[in-house]
């Protein structure tokens, strides 16, 4: 089975559009982020609150180089995983669609909130968000074989197009 990675930044929809698209493609799913959870035993604020944003990004790159090596489905990776180098070479050496999932700040905002779930976009979530956007956006684009942008769009029609997209479905 062809594998998809999806990147992006925060609110692009990498989850919720990952588990539509493993549906699409009757593959399995997993979410860096969960798989970060689910190892550390405590929620990504708390990893951030107890060994800074640098503690989590190592951490962050451990789970992705696992994710990346043993995934045969569809796998979500964090915003900003794509900083490591290492994971960018792990990235520019698959087979894997890499996926780059567009939004615009407006829909951004509104799928993440105001939950505080988000650490790096949590006390101005506009202008964290359009920073961490104008850093990333250039390595997405790099390393990304297929973009799509979300806006306004459900997950399910964002799977079913980004099926079309990597040959997998006929529109």
């Amino acid at each position: 089975m062809q594998k998809a990675i999806l990147i992006g930044p925060p609110g692009s929809g990498k989850s919720s559009i990952g588990k539509a698209l493993s549906r699409e493609l009757s593959t399995s799913f997993e979410d860096t982020d969960a798989l970060i959870v689910a190892e550390q035993g405590c929620s990504i604020p708390e990893i951030f609150a107890a060994q800074g944003e640098q503690g989590f990004r190592s951490i962050e790159r451990t789970v992705v180089l696992k994710a990346l090596a043993s995934n045969t489905g569809v796998l979500s990776l964090g915003g900003g995983s794509i900083l490591d180098p290492d994971v960018q070479q792990a990235l520019s050496k698959s087979a894997a669609k890499i996926i780059y999932l567009q939004v615009g700040l407006s829909n951004a905002l509104l799928r993440i909130g105001s939950k505080g779930d988000r650490p790096l976009v949590a006390t101005d979530p506009k202008s964290q968000w359009l920073k961490i956007v104008q850093e990333r956006e250039p390595i997405y684009k790099k390393l990304a074989k297929i973009e799509v942008r979300t806006d306004n769009k459900k997950p399910h029609e964002v799977a079913r197009e980004l099926s079309v997209l990597m040959g997998m479905h006929h529109a």
